[in-house]
């Protein structure tokens, strides 16, 4: 007993805000009702202590590893935790043949908690599958990234997946309220910076509780913390974008999305998102270059030709000067008339294509560059086009199966109209031309 009190008396102090101020219950952590609400599966599983294999998933600091944390403290198996950052798959291995040892001789369970478990590739998360399906282990995971492209599909298909969310500003509030108690300086803090932080945190509990942390360092005994304060004490941007994740995907769907839907106001503002979180311009502009032809295509022709011209304004000025550059692209793309016509088209052609690509280009629009090809008909019955009545000879140019196929359909909207008209005219000569050549054969 002396030799606990010393141990006691002799551990570190000095720990981070944001761990002293780590949950010791479940009814503490805030924001997670969805999943932890009386008769939820997560709850009833570590009521009852009776649990399957699972995956935690959500954004940092939103309370994967505290529920884990807590789940080991008062299960009644064996609860090993480990990290994928800091430990090596040997490891876990070793642990897991230990795992079915315990269950073929003992009947226990034994919980493996993986934290940041999208960390070990594919081949090393393979070591998971038998322990798993032979129950020899509970396998929980708790990971930031979509299990969908993270976690191989054999094993996610044996896991649960519970959801978390970010904190809302109130649950970010109430953190914070609390942890400035355990801070021995008697501190308050006005509403104004209370809300600054929680806009800071970005419903990140552990980022709210560093910021706090730093804010606090800088504070004299009794003080009110302000707004300027904490301003001054955080200096550094607070935009939450991971390049290589899938907020990445999401606000470059969101900036397409709000594109396509003629929304130039929602479009500078996720484009401004990734800008200011330092993001790739000429990613964004590669996306601009493509939505010029997939959203718009020749119900405006210009919009290809601006995204261009934008290209090589983002290359010849740099950032931040070219952020104008991309604005001015953008609201030209969103307030452009709309057509997905040549996505479309394409599609279709592609389809065919795949399907019949061992048909034969026609004979009369093969090239002939020599007497042999000439020989074996190759162009023969070709009509020049430039030597009929308006420029044009109705001819068959897709191989028979296919003759009459139609993958181009202009939309109702812009330089389109303009388009539908001239098919139309051609639709109209190819009808006469057909008819004189019946009218000439059946004479």
């Amino acid at each position: 007993m002396k030799q606990l009190s010393i141990i006691e008396e002799t551990r570190p102090v000095d720990i981070p805000l944001a761990e002293r101020c780590r949950p010791l219950h479940l009814d503490g952590i805030k924001g997670q009702e969805k999943i932890l609400s009386p008769g939820s599966t997560l709850q009833v599983m570590i009521q009852e202590d009776e649990f399957s294999s699972f995956i935690l998933w959500g954004p940092p600091g939103s309370g994967k590893t505290t529920i884990a944390r807590l789940i080991g403290k008062q299960t009644g198996h064996a609860f090993y935790p480990f990290s994928a950052v800091l430990s090596k798959i040997g490891e876990v291995r070793q642990l897991m043949e230990q795992a079915k040892f315990r269950q073929h001789t003992e009947n226990k369970k034994t919980i493996v908690f993986i934290d940041e478990i999208h960390r070990f590739n594919k081949s090393q998360q393979d070591a998971f599958l038998p322990y798993v399906e032979s129950g020899a282990i509970i396998l929980v995971g708790a990971t930031t990234e979509n299990p969908s492209f993270e976690i191989i599909p054999a094993l996610l298909s044996r896991c649960h997946v519970f959801v978390l969310e970010s904190l809302a500003d109130n649950h970010i509030a109430e953190i914070i309220e609390k942890a400035l108690t355990s801070i021995h300086k008697d501190l308050t803090i006005e509403s104004e910076g209370l809300n600054l932080l929680c806009q800071k945190a970005g419903g990140d509990a552990r980022r709210a509780l560093n910021n706090l942390e730093m804010v606090c360092r800088c504070a004299e005994r009794g003080d009110k913390i302000s707004a300027a304060a904490i301003t001054r004490s955080l200096n550094s941007r607070s935009l939450f974008y991971d390049k290589r994740g899938e907020e990445h995907f999401n606000l470059i769907s969101a900036f397409q999305k709000s594109i396509r839907g003629s929304d130039p106001q929602a479009a500078l503002y996720w484009l401004a998102r990734m800008i200011e979180a330092g993001e790739d311009p000429m990613y964004v502009t590669r996306r601009l270059v493509r939505i010029a032809s997939e959203d718009i295509g020749l119900a405006d022709p210009q919009a290809i030709v601006q995204a261009m011209a934008v290209k090589d304004a983002v290359h010849f000025l740099g950032m931040p000067e070219a952020s104008t550059a991309l604005s001015q692209l953008t609201v030209y793309l969103a307030t452009a008339p709309k057509s997905n016509s040549m996505e479309t088209a394409y599609n279709d052609a592609k389809k065919d294509a795949l399907a019949t690509g061992h048909l034969k280009v026609p004979l009369p629009i093969r090239n002939a560059p020599t007497q042999l090809m000439k020989d074996q008909d190759y162009g023969r019955g070709y009509k020049y086009s430039h030597n009929y009545d308006n420029s044009y000879s109705y001819q068959s140019y897709l191989p028979q199966p296919l003759t009459d196929k139609t993958y181009y359909t202009p939309s109702r909207f812009g330089f389109e109209k303009e388009i539908q008209k001239r098919l139309d005219w051609w639709k109209k000569l190819k009808a006469q031309q057909k008819k004189s050549e019946e009218s000439g054969n059946s004479s």
